[in-house]
């Protein structure tokens, strides 16, 4: 069963945010720990360029030749969403699910200036079933406008609680309830065929995402 299983999720794509995901960042965690978990190397951690993240991103989907999961955290949660729009009708059919996790506001007046280029992140639905994961004292975001970026996108939604920015020094370690958002995605990808990568009716609804106690 669990051979079935693995033989039917698709490939986890790691996308770290500004500066990078250290080694006690639960991405990196994920990477060592869970099959077909892998990250991409964007390059430029501490000076993103969003064209040359939306590059490589497009170029390592399209290396995968199967089915995708995106796993953003931060700032690669806007790259998720720039390249989708820019990818169009076709975004949906490499990429099946994504888990969006810690989106920074990147409409506030004091947002870091090594960002401003992904500034306004698209607001267009994204065209694959996709979970927005947000806390209550995140100092780049507030629960508010995370709610709004995972209702323009169409997106589930997910309270962790006070959980920081849901990064290294949020002190997650392997993160098990992040763990937890990501399987539910998965499973309901793959109970919808996760090969059956034309289906672009697949929405990943709301309730299907119950919060998580803090």
């Amino acid at each position: 069963m669990f051979q079935d299983r693995l033989s039917r999720t698709p490939l986890c794509l790691t996308l770290p945010g500004l500066d990078g995901s250290g080694p006690n960042h639960w991405q990196t965690l994920w990477e060592q720990q869970r099959p077909n978990v892998e990250r991409v190397e964007l390059g430029c951690w501490s000076r993103p360029s969003r064209n040359l993240w939306i590059a490589r991103l497009e170029r390592r989907i399209a290396e995968a030749r199967g089915p995708v999961v995106l796993v953003a955290h931060s700032l690669s949660c806007h790259l998720v969403a720039w390249w989708a729009a820019l990818a169009g009708e076709g975004a949906s059919r490499p990429v099946v699910g994504a888990m969006l996790v810690a989106p920074p506001d990147l409409d506030r007046v004091s947002v870091d200036p090594r960002i401003a280029e992904f500034a306004p992140s698209p607001r267009s639905v994204l065209p694959f079933p996709t979970v927005v994961v947000a806390s209550r004292d995140d100092p780049w975001c507030t629960t508010t406008r995370a709610r709004e970026m995972a209702g323009n996108w169409l997106a589930a939604f997910s309270d962790m609680g006070e959980a920081g920015h849901i990064n290294d020094l949020s002190g997650l370690g392997h993160w098990p309830a992040g763990q937890r958002v990501l399987d539910h995605l998965l499973d309901h990808v793959c109970a919808r065929g996760a090969r059956r990568i034309d289906d672009e009716t697949v929405r990943f609804q709301p309730e299907q995402i119950v919060p998580v106690p803090a």
